[in-house]
């Protein structure tokens, strides 16, 4: 994590601007004095600095939820903020350097907005989920020049490492996203999929809650993949293996194709290591052999006005909501000037979305970008403009 270690945080006047970072307000955390947020623009990225001090230390550093996926906006913004405000770095491992030539010119790297406003359907569309080193990705969008690749993982040197590679191989049917799969499925249009791989995933023995496969995860792949259309897990854990195969087979009706150390075009690093291990490679392929209804989902997120008070926002610190099919977790509140911000957890329980809303004189929105528009979203924003309005 990029960071800075200070003698002693400063505040810069808000709004202001240094060497191309916008500095635009500050947040107070409400119940933990030594915790502050520094609201930042740089570019197309809106996210914040964190500033946390304990007995040993003060440390700058970003946000871990608003974080942007290039790595090199952090450290922009972290140095200037650093420079604006006169700080005294004890330390740091935060590099001033340029950015990247093959990062300079970037369109492949999208975010959910992208695919939100206009999901491209003229074309077979398959996604990657967690690509990691990034090779199986880019030799599948190489080889199939008419097929639009969407490759997600939220690991940032992971991300830059493909976008590099996209550049210089000239690769113009490959996206990248940093976002939580699990939600991204609930946006793809029907029957457009034509593969969904899911290639050694994080096994989450201790947190199944976390797991990409899942029920609701393998509905909406029936959803999304066209008739023929494959959903590939590929896992070297035999718990993950075990675990998947019951999910799926749970299903009443299901197709499904089952190898053991099955040799493809091409592994990861990590694949080699485990082979020359001699450890098993499982792989449950799944086979789509029905066609979907359109996706059909209505709403909006605008709020009402705020009816309670500013001291009543900061009373749902840690509380948490419930309602048919989701939740809201109020996590975290801050202070901020003319009005309160709070760290939300919302929607379904097995697949959250963590978002930060804005209230100041009695309007609210929230930040840095609206909600996937998903129904169980919508269902949560619904129930939460009802709490706000009193």
């Amino acid at each position: 994590m990029p960071h800075l270690h200070i003698k002693e945080f400063k505040e810069v006047e808000f709004p202001s601007e240094y060497d191309g970072v916008s500095f635009n307000f500050m947040a107070d955390n409400a119940n933990q004095t030594k915790e502050k947020l520094i609201a930042v623009s740089l570019e197309d990225d809106d996210f914040f600095l964190l500033v946390r001090q304990d007995e040993e230390k003060i440390l700058l550093k970003s946000d871990k939820l608003t974080r942007p996926a290039s790595i090199y906006s952090v450290h922009k913004a972290l140095l200037a903020y650093a420079k604006a405000a006169n700080l005294e770095v004890m330390s740091s491992n935060v590099p001033e350097q340029k950015k990247n030539i093959h990062l300079e010119e970037i369109t492949a790297l999208k975010k959910i907005e992208y695919f939100a406003d206009d999901f491209a359907t003229d074309k077979e569309v398959r996604v990657e989920v967690g690509f990691g080193s990034g090779r199986h990705l880019l030799h599948q969008a190489a080889q199939n020049p008419d097929i639009l690749f969407i490759g997600i993982e939220i690991h940032r040197p992971s991300i830059e490492q493909v976008l590099k590679q996209i550049t210089i191989q000239e690769l113009d049917n490959l996206y990248v996203l940093d976002y939580d799969a699990r939600l991204f499925m609930e946006l793809i249009p029907s029957n457009i999929v034509g593969k969904v791989y899911v290639h050694f995933p994080v096994p989450w023995d201790k947190k199944p809650h976390r797991r990409v496969i899942s029920t609701s995860f393998i509905e909406e792949s029936r959803r999304v993949l066209k008739v023929g259309g494959q959903l590939e897990l590929r896992t070297d854990s035999e718990n993950y293996y075990a675990y998947s195969y019951e999910t799926f087979i749970n299903f009443n009706k299901t197709v499904l194709h089952i190898n053991k150390n099955k040799d493809i075009a091409i592994t990861s690093k990590y694949e080699d290591r485990w082979k020359k291990m001699e450890k098993n490679i499982y792989d449950i392929t799944m086979i789509n052999e029905e066609d979907s209804s359109a996706l059909h989902v209505e709403g909006n997120f605008n709020f009402n006005t705020v009816n309670i008070s500013n001291d009543e926002l900061l009373k749902l610190h840690k509380q948490t909501q419930r309602f048919e099919g989701g939740f809201i977790h109020f996590e975290r509140v801050y202070k901020i000037e003319n009005g309160v911000m709070i760290r939300l957890s919302i929607g379904s329980f097995d697949r959250p979305e963590h978002l930060y809303l804005i209230v100041q004189n009695k309007v609210a929105k929230y930040f840095p970008s609206l909600p996937l528009k998903s129904k169980s979203n919508l269902a949560a924003h619904i129930f939460l403009d009802k709490v706000l309005h009193g």
